[in-house]
């Protein structure tokens, strides 16, 4: 492991021990040569996620991010931090259990819906209004509506044409 402060590679663990949730090894380290000392966390990794976004493009799935976009969700809401590396924690593992290195951003960003529906109502919204490109203000208060009602929060779709529909044999 590299000195964040001087850059050496001769690091030493003096302390090892397993967060909270016990999802993570956190790790205090010293460096020889400068004296300066830091913690790290190492985390189990099943395998090696995709994200498949919806262009198409492929891209490495990054935990910090999924992190960072709930920092903005969750910003000035009074949600205990180790709440939200739990859920973080639970998505990731969902994720990797799957069977799938790929996994669709669609699905990341179900997972993620649920999981702040459950954490925090208004982060819920802020997400939601991003992920779902919100474009109007009636697109709010249909999904506050249904988070008032405990309805199940779909996106709203278009209508098919009655013809297409009566054809359909997931509705017959």
């Amino acid at each position: 492991m590299r000195c964040p402060y001087c850059s050496s590679l001769e690091t030493q663990v003096k302390d090892s021990r397993p967060t909270d949730d016990s999802s993570s090894i956190r790790r205090r380290r010293v460096c020889p040569d400068c004296g300066g000392r830091f913690t790290t966390f190492e985390r189990v990794q099943l395998r090696e996620l995709t994200v498949l976004k919806k262009s198409g493009r492929r891209v490495p799935f990054e935990r910090e991010k999924l992190m960072r976009s709930l920092e903005v969700a969750l910003r000035k809401r009074p949600v205990d931090p180790e709440r939200v590396e739990r859920m973080v924690n639970g998505i990731v593992r969902q994720l990797e259990s799957q069977g799938e290195s790929e996994i669709p951003s669609e699905r990341i960003g179900e997972l993620v819906m649920e999981g702040l529906r459950a954490l925090d109502s208004v982060a819920y919204v802020r997400f939601a209004s991003v992920y779902r490109n919100f474009r109007e203000a009636r697109d709010f208060n249909t999904l506050i509506d249904e988070l008032a009602n405990g309805a199940p929060a779909a996106p709203e779709e278009e209508p098919e044409p009655p013809a297409t529909r009566a054809r359909s044999p997931s509705r017959a």
